[in-house]
């Protein structure tokens, strides 16, 4: 689509007839030589050239009125408007956190081929697919043991976070659960982000004991913070010892910090949860389109200059030819450049 960045330019085509309309007519001063024979000179330089003049004068004036369109057409700049560019802009930032504890370790899961798996490789399969789906949202991934480490930090791209969720491996980060530190990470890396919504998605398998902060202090902090948690457990809820399942402090976690308690005992139950979250933490997108523009006046400005150099050619080229034809002393001829009339000497 053709478009012009000032067209209000183009309204100044009639400035030169205004000009010559309002301005009194430039006055000169011809140039005169007293002859005894001037009549006929007059009436032999009228006779062959009248028609000529006139046509001549004609065609100036259009090609001088083309060469002014176009001087005003490269000042309205030209511009080519190109297909529309859209960007997405995330409006959730969800940061994921996994338990990489040593109780993950136990069989007592299947994967998508009913075999028997550890907890982690079943949690990678349904996490790996809740992760695809999250198109739109900016995701990060902490992994938890005895201490929480940051394994991706926030970004858009799913296919990245959904690698190095792959690349966690059992007892990476030790052997105890530091599920509060966890939070407290989070809160950090929550700390610079501007989405409008920001939501913890916490998984464990056993019950804090290697933190510094407690879950629910950390949980109510990421409330006043405006950030949402939700808490998944997995596993056997009657494991008795390290190993037990606090089920009681993840619930509080959820519920101080206005998300969901969740407890899954095998991968169905798993991806019913994950499937539920995905539903509750529906997608938004916010949209920005632009549409780039391309210039064209440099097309417009060529083209004029290849029209005037043209002109200037044409002139200089017909005065050459009307010189040569003139050879004789005492031939009158009509200088095509100033438009007067030259003796031949």
């Amino acid at each position: 689509m053709l478009i012009f960045a000032y067209p209000w330019l183009l309204f100044l085509a009639p400035l030169p007839w205004l000009i010559r309309m309002l301005l009194p007519p430039r006055r000169e001063k011809p140039v005169a030589l007293r002859v005894p024979f001037g009549d006929r000179i007059q009436a032999a330089t009228l006779a062959g050239s009248s028609v000529s003049q006139v046509a001549r004068s004609k065609g100036q004036l259009i090609f001088k009125i083309f060469l002014w369109l176009l001087v005003l057409v490269a000042l309205a700049r030209p511009q080519l408007l190109e297909p529309p560019v859209t960007k997405e802009l995330p409006t959730r930032d969800l940061l994921l956190l996994v338990d990489l504890s040593s109780s993950m370790s136990q069989e007592d899961f299947t994967n998508a081929r009913e075999e028997k798996v550890d907890r982690l490789t079943a949690v990678k399969e349904v996490l790996g697919d809740f992760l695809s789906q999250r198109q739109g949202d900016r995701v990060g991934l902490v992994v938890f043991g005895d201490a929480p480490f940051l394994q991706t930090p926030f970004t858009i791209d799913l296919d990245l976070s959904r690698q190095l969720l792959d690349e966690a491996a059992i007892g990476m980060a030790g052997p105890r659960t530091a599920f509060g530190d966890a939070i407290g990470l989070g809160l950090t890396l929550f700390a610079e982000s501007d989405a409008p919504a920001k939501t913890i998605i916490a998984l464990t398998d056993g019950n804090d004991t290697a933190s510094q902060v407690p879950p629910v202090e950390a949980s109510r902090v990421a409330m006043a913070r405006g950030i949402r948690i939700h808490t998944v457990a997995i596993g056997d809820p009657t494991t008795i010892g390290e190993d037990k399942l606090d089920e009681e402090t993840l619930r509080n976690v959820a519920e101080t910090a206005g998300g969901k308690y969740f407890f899954a005992g095998d991968r169905k139950q798993l991806a019913g949860i994950y499937a539920e979250l995905d539903k509750i933490e529906t997608r938004q997108v916010d949209t920005i389109s632009h549409r780039p523009t391309r210039d064209l006046y440099y097309w417009v400005l060529l083209l004029l200059l290849i029209a005037s150099l043209g002109e200037k050619t044409v002139l200089v080229l017909r005065r050459s030819r009307s010189k040569a034809a003139m050879q004789k002393p005492g031939r009158v001829y009509v200088d095509h450049l100033t438009g007067r009339l030259e003796v031949q000497r």
